[in-house]
Order: structure tokens, then sequence, then C-alpha cells
């Protein structure tokens, strides 16, 4: 294991490249597996939820080239095993998502229940009831979903809690069904519509991308194709949220930038100054706090386009030091407060009312071992650790290898004090 050692108190400055979405590249992969011709994707990140998901398509079967500029070919030609263990799919629950283009193209597949970042009930059933509607015959056994259908067909499918997994699973499983199936209810997520783009490029027919309700219309076969992963919205913001917490300025060049209106919002609400442009790969971001101590925001998450669960960590360490009280609701997870005990050790004044947290800002946090719960939460004690007096260190940082691309690296070259260290039982 390793850990993060920071020392805090710089004032970030400078420009980066954002990365591939993780959350939109997991389902990609997974959706080659619906062709049995190459596909290459682009701008994929070298994180480690990506190499695991690029495991278990190997295992599976499917030839796979990877090359310097991030770059995957994938051949599912030779898929021969439509099975997802669980000692690969135990440490991430996107695994979830080869089950729909296994059993839409493979006629069976066998999944391993999913397993992931420890944020609270995030139920597959879902997944399950939308592809028996599908015509599928699904047993839970010995910890494992085994599925049949000798082709799926199409379905009216509503879906009773917004599910991005769920959604982009039934997606992926529609495009080869026979006849039309219809999601109500769909996420509207950016990955998700990117995942749908995707799909299109591979010959999907889709309508309602980006809205509530999908019709797919299935096809008897999809082809390889070529395609670029949309930037990482979460990550840009928790950048964008790393200069404000420290009353720096930051541009993130390939931006997404429309996409980013809910987290714009709230930090140009914390006293940031925010300019965008460019167009496609060559959009940009740029924040400028001008050295300020931003202002108290309040935060409700909610599906997109409401404010991401994925950036209320995040905000928490910014709120922890800003001049004011806010309140976050988190309305998503219900364990998702985890790494508040965390910042409290730090110095953060915060208390829980349910799904509530109120913080009063403090001038600042003090440095102290801290130990990350999940992915985002990781995200947020390293930003409180680049605002704190004193060296902070992040324990249990492979959470944050699953979504941030050299984090580090980034936060160095913009001045941050920061350094991946063995722990004793490495050393």
């Amino acid at each position: 294991m390793s850990i993060l050692a920071i020392t805090g108190g710089q004032r970030l400055s400078g420009e980066i490249r954002a990365s591939g979405a993780k959350n939109a590249v997991l389902p990609i992969l997974a959706a080659t597996l619906l062709s049995d011709q190459t596909c290459t994707i682009e701008n994929v990140p070298h994180l480690h939820d990506v190499t695991t998901m690029l495991q278990l398509l190997g295992q599976m079967g499917a030839s796979l080239t990877v090359d310097e500029k991030q770059t995957i070919d994938i051949d599912p030609a030779t898929i021969t095993h439509p099975k997802a263990p669980y000692e690969l799919v135990k440490t991430m629950r996107a695994s979830i998502l080869v089950l729909g283009p296994l059993l839409a193209r493979c006629g069976h597949a066998e999944v391993s229940l999913p397993g992931g970042c420890a944020i609270g009930s995030r139920p597959v059933d879902l997944h399950l009831k939308g592809l028996e509607a599908m015509g599928a015959d699904i047993e839970v056994d010995n910890g494992y979903i085994k599925a049949r259908a000798q082709r799926l067909h199409g379905a009216h499918i509503f879906l009773d809690k917004v599910t991005v997994t769920g959604t982009e699973n039934l997606l992926m499983a529609a495009t080869l069904a026979e006849g039309q199936t219809t999601i109500e209810n769909a996420a509207m997520e950016p990955e998700v519509v990117d995942l749908a783009h995707f799909l299109q490029a591979m010959g999907a027919e889709i309508e309602g991308i980006g809205s509530s309700s999908l019709t797919i219309t299935g096809k008897p076969e999809l082809r390889g194709c070529r395609y670029r992963v949309m930037p990482d919205r979460i990550e840009i913001g928790t950048f964008l949220v790393a200069a404000a917490i420290t009353g720096g300025s930051i541009r993130i060049n390939g931006s997404c930038n429309e996409v980013l209106e809910a987290i714009i919002i709230k930090l140009a609400e914390a006293g940031a100054t925010i300019e965008t442009g460019g167009q496609n790969e060559d959009a940009w971001i740029q924040l400028d706090m001008q050295g300020r101590r931003p202002q108290a925001v309040d935060i409700v998450t909610a599906p997109y386009p409401g404010f991401p669960t994925d950036m209320q960590a995040q905000f928490c360490a910014l709120n922890a030091v800003a001049n004011g009280v806010s309140v976050i609701t988190e309305n998503l997870f219900e364990n998702r407060f985890m790494h508040l005990n965390e910042l409290a050790r730090m110095g953060a004044d915060i208390s829980i009312e349910g799904n509530r947290a109120i913080i009063k800002g403090r001038d600042t946090l003090k440095g102290a071992p801290v130990t990350a719960t999940d992915l985002r939460a990781s995200a947020s004690l390293v930003l409180a650790g680049l605002a704190a007096e004193g060296q902070t260190r992040v324990f249990d940082v492979h959470y944050i290898d699953r979504g941030y691309e050299c984090i580090e690296e980034k936060l160095s070259h913009l001045g941050a004090t920061i350094q991946r260290q063995a722990t004793a039982e490495q050393a």
C-alpha cells in the first residue's frame, strides 16, 4: 500500500489537460462486446478500474492492443468464456456492465454480483428486471447472476429509480434485441449520452439520446468503429475546486464545458471568476480566485442535470475552509458522508443531521493522517490537505487510483507539494 503526503499552504496555479472520463470509458469498453469486429477507443485514461475492465475482457478471450497514446484496440471476435468472476468484479462495480452485452451477443452470461466503493446500497435488481422483461431467464446462485436468452426481444421498461449503470446495461442489451425497446425514466448523465453515441457509431439505432426516454430499435449485429471518449467532468471539477480551495488559478484544456454548468454555478457562488472557450477537443475552462478565501455554498445532490453526487465530497472540503456556514444535502447515497469524520480530524467543524451536513467554515485546517473510504472521499481529503497547515497523509489511496489519472503529478505541476510514499509494509 502507499500514501499521499501533502504539505499544504501552496496557492495552485498553472495549466493541465483533462483526462478521458472514467464513468464513460468503462461502459464503452463493455459495449465493445456487442460486435465481433475491432473497436478502437481513444482518450482512454490510465486508471486502475480501466485496467480491471481490460483484464476482464482479456480473460473472456478478447484480443487487446494498447499504445502509448492512450488508444486501445479491442477485438472481441474470440470471446469464448462469457463469465465475469468474483476475483475481478469484487473490486469494481462497473463490471456489472458486461452482463447486458454478453447476454445480447452470446445468449448467456455469468457475472458475479458487483463490489466497489462502500457508499451505500446500489442494488442491481433494476438491471435484472429489465433484462427479464426482454425475455431473459435469470437466476442468482452462489453470488453469481446467471442469465440466458436465445435472443432478447424488445420491451417497454420503466425504471422505478434513476440508475446510470442500469440504463447503460439495458441500453446496450437492447441494441441487439429483436424489435423495439423503450426505456423510461432513463438516466440522462453525459456519460450515458457518450455511450449512446458510441453505440450509434457501431450502427445502433437510438432515439431520445440525452432525454429520460430512450427508444432503441434492435439490429441483428453491430460493427466495429473508432471513438474518442469524452473528458472527465468529475476530474475537471475536482481540479477546479483544488484551485479554488487554495485561492489559486487554473486553466484546464480539453474540457467539456457544456456539461459542467451545475459545478460552474457553485464555484461562481464561492467567489471564483470563471471563463470558458473553444470547442470539442480545443475547449478550455479557466478559474481564478485571485487569492480570495471561498464563500460557503449550499449543495443538494441530484441526478443530472442536477449537482453531481460525485462532487459532493470535494465541496465539503471547500466549505470546510470557506467563509460562512453551508448545508450539504446528499440525496443519492446513504453512506456518502464517511469522509466527514476524516475532515473533522483536520479540524473541520461539521455536524450531520440525517442526509444533511452542516459545515461551519474555519480559517484553516490542520494537517493530519486521514484514511480514504471511497473514490471521491479520497479526493476530498487530498483537497483538504492542499489547504491545510502542515502535512497531511492520506491512507488507502488505492481508491483515488480508481478514478484519477496521475493526480499527484498533475497537482505537482500546479505547484502543490505532494508525494506518493510507500507505507512501512512496503518499505
